[in-house]
């Protein structure tokens, strides 16, 4: 099944090696070193600092619709990209069948999260107090992953032009021609559509200052505290009338 979408690669120009060949090693470099940096170097800011207290019920409905979707999408381009071809040729799962379920599900998942997106994103700038609380990089980041979502439901019409998962398959290609590092891995998507690629350029964005965001607490669970031993301070009201005549009388000696 895998030989039906072999097909010659186009040779990536020197914009397109750089940008899809060079680029997301940079990316992936400063996304790892940077977390750790900032994990080690400043625990207290990791964290999303959230905005609980102002406009809440605004914020659990903008946020359950965002990070559901995101969750979604997330796992799918993660299972879908990084999946080696011919394990969906083993288990029987055509490209065609794939590329389906991919537009159908993130589609679905996209629509939640960019409705979830701009709920909060309309919370950081019209509404003042909030806007008062939150840094440049609060609602730059949101901008940003608004404008992702936005671009990854414009690829829809275009997916829906290659029901075979030819495209698809080529964004596999370069996405595990990354990973593995086998040289050429621009070539795949030389010749796809600009949208694509520049939703490919935008995610990888993200990707390079996600250690300088509040999006830093993906990275962490508070796994730490089911093995954490409980403390309890009490307070009692025993005997407190002894204690006073107490202190009374050993203020009043001196």
């Amino acid at each position: 099944m895998a030989q039906e979408h072999v097909t010659s690669l186009a040779s990536a120009g020197w914009f397109d090696q750089a940008v899809f060949g060079y680029y997301p090693y940079i990316a992936l470099s400063v996304l790892a070193i940077g977390s750790v940096i900032r994990f080690d170097r400043e625990p207290y800011t990791w964290r999303s600092g959230s905005s609980q207290l102002l406009r809440r019920k605004q914020l659990v409905l903008g946020s359950v619709l965002f990070h559901l979707g995101v969750l979604v999408i997330f796992a799918g381009h993660f299972v879908g990209l990084l999946t080696p071809i011919l394990f969906f040729d083993a288990v029987g799962i055509s490209h065609g069948a794939k590329q389906v379920l991919a537009i159908v599900a993130g589609g679905i998942a996209g629509v939640f999260a960019i409705a979830g997106a701009l709920i909060l994103l309309h919370r950081r700038v019209f509404d003042p107090r909030i806007r008062a609380n939150s840094s440049f990089g609060d609602t730059a980041i949101l901008a940003l992953l608004t404008v992702q979502l936005a671009l990854g439901l414009s690829t829809i019409p275009l997916s829906a032009q290659h029901l075979d998962g030819s495209e698809m398959v080529k964004f596999m290609a370069w996405a595990q021609s990354i990973f593995t590092f086998k040289p050429g891995a621009a070539n795949h998507i030389a010749e796809v559509h600009w949208i694509f690629k520049t939703h490919l350029v935008l995610g990888l964005t993200i990707l390079l200052v996600f250690p300088f965001t509040r999006l830093v607490h993906m990275l962490s669970a508070p796994v730490w505290y089911l093995n954490r031993r409980g403390w309890q301070l009490v307070r009692t009201r025993r005997n407190m009338a002894a204690s006073k005549k107490q202190a009374s009388s050993t203020t009043g000696g001196v």
